[in-house]
C-alpha cells in the first residue's frame, strides 16, 4: 500500500474514529475524580484489548487507575524481542463533572469537533487504537513490539505514573507522546522544563504603633526575597521565576512574623534549571533574625532536542510521500515526554490530531486531519530506526 491509499484507508473510517473520540468524550476524567477514572480505564482496557493488545490494568492508591498494553503479536511483530516503542498517552483532563452541559461534543460547519478534553487528549486514545487495528487490517508488519500507556495524572504532575513511565522507557527503543500538536500541526521537540517552590519566612510580631523596633517583618523580608527571585529570570534564555502566590500578616498594626510565597520556575535546558532551582534553594535572609524555609524542586526536567531531533528528522522523512511537511517548534508547558527525554530515551511529541484550544472554551481539533495524523503514525511505527 502506498502512503496515499494509506491516507485514504483512514478516511473510510473517520465517521467510525469520530464516533469513538465522541464515546471517550462524553465519559468525563477529570483528575482528581478516581471513581469516573477507573470505570474510564476498565473500559477503555476493553478497546484496547479488542484492537490485539495483552491489556494490563496498573492500580493506583490516590490516582485513577494506570492502563498498560502491549501488542506483540508475532504475525504483525517481525523482531518481538527487539525494543519496543513506546506510545505515551493520558485519559485525564483539567475539565470538572458537568463541563458536558455547556461544553457538549459537536462538530460544526468547518467540520471542527469540539469537547471538554478532545484536543488533549481523548481524540489521542482513539487514534492509537485505530492505528493498532488499521496495522492488523492491512496486514502490516512492524520491526519491533508497541507497548502503550494511558495514564491518570499527567495533568496534575504525573506524580502516581512517573515511576511506570521511566520503567517502560528505560526499556524502550523510542517513545512516541501523542499530545496535542502545536498549531498548524507542528511536533513538539523542545518542551520546557518545570518546578515549583514554596519560601516560608518567620520574623517576630510587635505592635506596629507602640513597639516596633520588637518586631522583625516577615513581609518586608519577603519583600526582598521576591526582589531577588525575579531578578534570577533570564528572558533571552527563555528562562522565568515567578513568584505567583504570597501570603502574610495578620492585621495591619501588627509587625508580621509569618509570610510565604509559591514560586513557579521554567526553562529550556538542563543547565538553565540547575541554576535557578541551585539559587532558590539557597536564598539566605535579608534581615537579621529572620528564618527562611525553602522546599520543593523539579517537576518536569526540560525536553531538549538533543533527544528529539534525531526523531523529527526521520519523521519529516517519513511523512513527505504522504504529502506532509512536518514542522518543529517549542512549547512552554510540560508532559510525560520530558521524563523520557531527561531519561536520554528519543521522544517525539505532539503526534495528536490538530486542533486549538487545549484546556479552554473553544478546545477542538480538526476532523479532516485525523486520516493524516493515523498515516503518519502507522508509518512511524512502521519505519523509525533510532
Amino acid at each position: 500500500m502506498n502512503p496515499t491509499e494509506l491516507i485514504g484507508f483512514y478516511q473510510e473510517q473517520e465517521n467510525q474514529i469520530l464516533q469513538t473520540i465522541g464515546e471517550m468524550v462524553r465519559e468525563e476524567t477529570p483528575s482528581n475524580d478516581k471513581e469516573r477514572l477507573d470505570i474510564f480505564v476498565e473500559r477503555l482496557a476493553d478497546r484496547f484489548s479488542g484492537a490485539g493488545l495483552e491489556t494490563e490494568i496498573i492500580s493506583s492508591p490516590t490516582r485513577g487507575n494506570h492502563l498498560r498494553g502491549r501488542f506483540e503479536n508475532g504475525r504483525f511483530v517481525e523482531n518481538p524481542d527487539a525494543a519496543p516503542a513506546l506510545i505515551l498517552c493520558h485519559y485525564d483532563t483539567v475539565w470538572p463533572v458537568g463541563s458536558l452541559a455547556t461544553h457538549p461534543f459537536r462538530v460544526d460547519d468547518q467540520g471542527w469537533a469540539y469537547g471538554p478534553g478532545i484536543f488533549d487528549m481523548q481524540s489521542s486514545l482513539a487514534l492509537a487504537e485505530t492505528v493498532l487495528r488499521g496495522i492488523q487490517s492491512l496486514d502490516l508488519r512492524l520491526p519491533r513490539p508497541v507497548t502503550l500507556l494511558a495514564t491518570s495524572d499527567e495533568e496534575v504532575g504525573s506524580q502516581t505514573s512517573r515511576e511506570l513511565i521511566e520503567e517502560e522507557a528505560s526499556r524502550s527503543a523510542y517513545v512516541l507522546v501523542l499530545e496535542p500538536p502545536l498549531p498548524g500541526g507542528k511536533l513538539k521537540t523542545t518542551r520546557k522544563g518545570g518546578a515549583h517552590f514554596s519560601l516560608k519566612i518567620q520574623g517576630r510580631a510587635a505592635h506596629a504603633g507602640v513597639e516596633p523596633e520588637k518586631g522583625i517583618s516577615a513581609i518586608q523580608e519577603l519583600a526582598h526575597q521576591i526582589l531577588a527571585l525575579h531578578d534570577l529570570t533570564d528572558l533571552a534564555a527563555g528562562t522565568t521565576v515567578n513568584v505567583g502566590v504570597v501570603a502574610a500578616g495578620t492585621r495591619p498594626n501588627v509587625v508580621a512574623a509569618h509570610a510565604e510565597a509559591y514560586i513557579d520556575v521554567r526553562a529550556w535546558t538542563a543547565q538553565e534549571m540547575r541554576r535557578v532551582s541551585e539559587a532558590i534553594m539557597d536564598l539566605q535572609p535579608t534581615l537579621s533574625g529572620t528564618e527562611l524555609v525553602v522546599t520543593g524542586g523539579e517537576n518536569r526536567p526540560p525536553l531538549e532536542r538533543s533527544v528529539t531531533g534525531g526523531l523529527f528528522e526521520q519523521a519529516r522523512r517519513i511523512a513527505r510521500p504522504l504529502g506532509i511537511d512536518l514542522q518543529e517548534a517549542g512549547t512552554g508547558g510540560g508532559s510525560d515526554g520530558n521524563l523520557t527525554g531527561a531519561m536520554g530515551v528519543p521522544t517525539l511529541d505532539g503526534l495528536g490530531i490538530p486542533g486549538d484550544g487545549a484546556h479552554a472554551d473553544h478546545e477542538h481539533i480538526e476532523v479532516d486531519k485525523i486520516a493524516e495524523r493515523a498515516a503518519i503514525l502507522t508509518l512511524l511505527l512502521q519505519e523509525l530506526s533510532p
